[in-house]
């Protein structure tokens, strides 16, 4: 099993490049499934999560294609063979149950597997059903799977979410653009990937209004059509490289990055002591005066500081002057990463869903375990600070959401290296 060796190097200078967003990619890729037409996906990832979602839609009949070295997709559902999306593949990832909302807006029809084959409640499929049944679908439960039907189509309904679920949102909209008449949809999740999704709707001739707010309506058509669209930035990626400079010290542009993907998060790096402004090709961040200052953070729903980069914040927190408290209020059960960072001489005192970080001048290397996937880049941010070298095990994790962490960060002066496992 693969590793990575971080050695603490000092400040880091030059340009990192960001690729498109995981999370969008995977909520358009299901779109296709929508239309008979072809819909082709530029700026797209390369990174284990698009192989598995590309498994899915194969298994499903649709006909998918990497090209230009992965960065453009290729897809048709002209002639799909199958509505039923197998736990084999959905169990690798929770994003394959988008796949529900467009099965059963185009076909009448789709079983799919739950994520990771557990309880409605145990992932909040619950807010997908809800939406879809207010729809007009007839959903059941069995062995595991969601056994969806709606014989006479999908008909528009208003309906208001319970919690602003991304995913839910994401289904819900989708399965919205085929059904009959106006679908209004409350509490809606305003994550950049949901506005992203709609710009794609859009294109492929959905009537969609609202996208970014907390309503969305869609007036719902007979068909939709093929259509090509770039993929919008990775905000997590983003968010994670802008830390590598906040956390070593140097300046580095993110090339691509835009300040409102990631605004919430801008607010708390300024308000450490970390400078970020806006360039001509993205974002430049630069730390050059002593050690950051140690900020509180709560993980929100967008527009608020995302949970997906917490981990990554924790690690610039230990070694902030002062003590900081993270409140996770989006997961349970995320703070992983705590134990390995208190390996690396980290101040960490968890509680529930809080964590209490007190800040010190010096982390050291120490073999260290992933433990999930934004855990795994902690890791490694918390190593490029450190005195000595640090492993990271276990970064098959990493795989999932960054694509050529060693080259992105070597170039901008990183002492890193991927070790082959056996």
């Amino acid at each position: 099993m693969d590793s990575i060796l971080v050695t603490g190097n000092g400040p880091l200078n030059g340009q990192i490049p960001i690729a498109g967003a995981k999370n969008a990619c995977l909520t358009l890729m299901p779109a296709t499934l929508l239309s008979e037409e072809p819909l082709t996906l530029t700026n797209a990832p390369r990174l284990s999560d698009i192989k598995t979602m590309t498994a899915l839609l194969q298994s499903l009949g649709a006909e998918v294609s990497a090209l230009q070295d992965g960065q453009v997709i290729a897809m048709s559902s002209h002639d799909l063979t199958s509505q039923t999306a197998d736990y084999d593949i959905v169990r690798k990832m929770r994003a394959s149950n988008l796949v529900l909302g467009p099965l059963l807006a185009r076909f009448g029809q789709a079983v799919v597997s739950l994520p990771g084959g557990c309880a409605i409640g145990a992932r909040p499929m619950d807010l997908h059903v809800e939406g879809l049944e207010a729809l007009g679908a007839e959903i059941e439960l069995k062995d595991g799977y969601l056994h969806a039907k709606a014989p006479g189509g999908l008909k528009g309904a208003v309906h208001e979410m319970r919690f602003a679920s991304v995913g839910a949102t994401e289904n819900i909209v989708m399965a919205a653009t085929l059904a009959k008449g106006t679908t209004v949809l409350k509490n809606a999740a305003r994550e950049p990937e949901i506005v992203d999704l709609v710009e794609c709707l859009r294109k492929m001739g959905a009537q969609i209004s609202g996208e970014g707010t907390s309503t969305i309506e869609i007036q719902g058509v007979d068909c939709l059509h093929g259509a090509t669209h770039q993929v919008v930035t990775d905000r997590i990626e983003l968010g994670t490289y802008m830390l590598a400079p906040a956390i070593c010290g140097g300046e580095v542009e993110l090339l691509g990055g835009r300040m409102s993907l990631v605004s919430s998060f801008v607010e708390k790096l300024e308000a450490a002591g970390v400078s970020v402004s806006e360039t001509e090709k993205g974002l430049k961040v630069a730390r050059k005066n002593g050690r950051v200052r140690a900020v509180d953070v709560v993980t929100e729903p967008f527009p608020g500081f995302p949970t997906d980069l917490q981990a990554q914040m924790m690690a610039l927190m230990c070694t902030a002057e002062g003590t900081s408290v993270l409140e996770e209020r989006i997961f349970e059960n995320r703070f992983m990463h705590a134990p390995e960072l208190t390996r690396m001489g980290a101040q960490i005192e968890v509680h529930g869903g809080t964590a209490t970080v007190t800040g010190v001048e010096q982390l050291k290397g120490a073999p260290v375990m992933a433990t999930d996937l934004r855990a795994s880049v902690s890791l490694i941010l918390a190593g490029l600070a450190a005195e000595g070298e640090t492993t990271v095990s276990r970064v098959y994790h990493l795989d999932r959401g960054y694509e050529h962490v060693v080259r992105k960060l070597e170039g901008v002066g990183a002492k890193i290296e991927r070790i082959k496992g056996e």
